[in-house]
């Protein structure tokens, strides 16, 4: 069993930037990809990024790319998601997800845990 808690949400103003952390706890936290999905009110979930169990070549959703980051501290059992250039549009309850997994994982219907979610909210 894996528990995930995000944090670091809340009210920015479009520009700024937030990191999102997420914390796992349960064992074997190195073995499994981490994704950072989003749920804007009235539109189904979506994926934002993820990224491996080492940590290297996240993977974004075009719509955050060159903006978001994601990085992993497999020591700390955290996952992080830097979030720049914030626009009005990235408004959304943010989720992180874990999955067993050596690869990179894009759906939501693919992830095993789930996070209760952070709200960020950005004003134009």
């Amino acid at each position: 069993q894996v528990q995930l808690v995000e944090s670091g949400g809340g009210l920015v103003q479009a520009g700024d930037s937030l990191r999102l952390t997420c914390v796992a706890s349960g064992r074997a936290f190195s073995t499994y990809s981490m994704g950072w999905f989003r749920q804007a009110p009235g539109k189904e979930r979506e994926f934002v990024g993820a990224i491996r169990w080492s940590g290297d070549t996240p993977y974004y959703a075009d719509s955050v790319k060159g903006r978001f980051t994601i990085s992993r501290d497999n020591a700390k059992n955290t996952v992080y998601l830097q979030m720049n250039s914030l626009k009005p549009e990235d408004t959304a309850v943010y989720y992180c997800a874990a999955v067993l997994s050596f690869r990179i994982v894009t759906t939501t219907r693919e992830y095993d845990y789930w996070g209760q979610g952070t709200q960020v909210t950005v004003s134009s």
